[in-house]
């Protein structure tokens, strides 16, 4: 019995997808909720899981854009016999089937990472640097598919530098996520009146709140303390008293929420994805952490779903992971604003009339001059400096603690 595959609707107005990658072969043998086949919309990446057991029979080849509900694979429910004709699951053709090394013992370093066995083999097989791969799949139980796409990217990577010395060039189709955020990148250049405003965060308090207490808040909540949570609830206390910066063109209407949707940029493997946190007003700083790490490492996995980075009234993103110093961030439409974060760098400056070395972060804001005037934009950005240099603030809301106490 063949069982047809057909593309599934990743949301509405999307009537058609790009076949970015088969993970399998043609003839091979899969298993039922095995993923097959990676799909790119205009909006996300997603993977497309077998609904039975059986041999892979594909119709449509990689790089190929097809409309939603096209057949692209079938399944062939097989005998015995069959089975035994089929081409096995792609296993890495050197890659022992036990969790042991040549030598019948599993070395220290691959014993402590969270692995599986299978993967844990590879691993040594392969010679992954095990600290890289860590970084890329923190706290998570890593998979042979984990591995071979770290490896794979590794590859990409190399292959982007190693120049040939030829007058050879390399030319592939743009996916469809990539064509259209080109499309939207130029809208928002095309169609905003895009200002940024800069400014400086003394990031020593929040540091050392993260020294002291990062163990502690580990233990409790299961997942680090980082900055993106301070700044989001720095964000959402500073949009309160600027709602203009919260606000968005509709037509011919200025519409401002009564709610904070914050968008956090997170970098996936197709590229920075925009996954949502939804009333982050209403959010403690381990609620943010935790859903942040939800969500990443859905984008991380390409299980990110259209639902996940719907809406958004705000977005944060942070350029600092990769080094950068200071940049401009760009809208993402319609929203008004966005917030760019940067490397913290040790820097001199000027304390009470002293110079004193301090771990200084530059922040950008870009903001829409159709919606936000220029003061309410330096207001709100130095309203996010003043609440990060000194986190007690946010306890009350951005007022002084002490006038509060004092009754002021």
């Amino acid at each position: 019995m063949a069982i047809e595959i057909k593309v599934p609707s990743p949301g509405e107005s999307i009537t058609q997808v790009q076949l970015a990658k088969w993970l399998v072969k043609d003839g091979e043998m899969v298993e039922k909720d095995q993923e097959i086949v990676e799909i790119d919309s205009d909006k996300a990446s997603f993977p497309i899981a077998s609904p039975e057991a059986g041999v892979i029979k594909i119709r449509v080849p990689e790089g190929e854009t097809v409309g939603v509900g096209a057949v692209i694979a079938v399944v062939e429910e097989t005998d015995e016999k069959s089975q035994k004709n089929a081409i096995p699951r792609s296993v890495p053709s050197d890659a022992p089937t036990t969790a042991t090394s040549p030598s019948g013992v599993t070395s220290e370093k691959t014993a402590a990472l969270h692995a599986s066995p299978l993967a844990r083999r590879i691993l040594e097989e392969k010679k992954v640097n095990m600290n890289d791969l860590t970084k890329a799949f923190p706290g998570k139980k890593i998979t042979r598919k984990d591995i071979e796409s770290f490896i794979n990217l590794k590859k990409e990577a190399t292959a982007a530098v190693a120049f040939t010395g030829t007058r050879d060039e390399d030319r592939r189709k743009m996916t469809t996520l990539r064509l259209k955020l080109a499309e939207r990148l130029v809208s928002v250049k095309n169609q905003t009146a895009m200002l940024t405003t800069f400014n400086e965060i003394n990031m020593q308090a929040v540091l050392k709140i993260r020294e002291k207490y990062n163990d502690s808040f580990k233990e409790r909540y299961g997942v680090g303390f980082g900055f993106m949570s301070m700044f989001t609830k720095a964000v959402t206390i500073a949009l309160k008293e600027f709602p203009q910066v919260n606000s968005m063109i509709d037509g011919e209407d200025l519409v401002t929420p009564r709610y904070v949707d914050i968008g956090i940029a997170v970098s996936a493997p197709k590229g920075l994805v925009v996954p949502v946190l939804r009333n982050a007003e209403l959010m403690s700083i381990a609620e943010i952490e935790i859903k942040i790490k939800e969500l990443a490492g859905k984008a991380r996995d390409n299980k990110i779903s259209i639902d996940d980075m719907k809406g958004g009234t705000f977005t944060i993103t942070n350029g600092g992971v990769f080094g950068s110093m200071m940049s401009t961030p760009i809208l993402n439409p319609p929203q008004s604003a966005i917030l760019g974060m940067h490397k913290i760098l040790e820097r001199p400056i000027a304390v009470e009339g002293k110079v004193v070395i301090a771990p200084m972060m530059y922040v950008a804001l870009s903001y829409d001059h159709r919606v936000i005037d220029g003061r309410e934009s330096v207001s709100f950005l130095v309203k996010v400096k003043e609440l990060m240099e000194d986190p007690s603030k946010m306890l009350t809301e951005g007022l002084d603690p002490i006038k509060l106490l004092l009754d002021l």
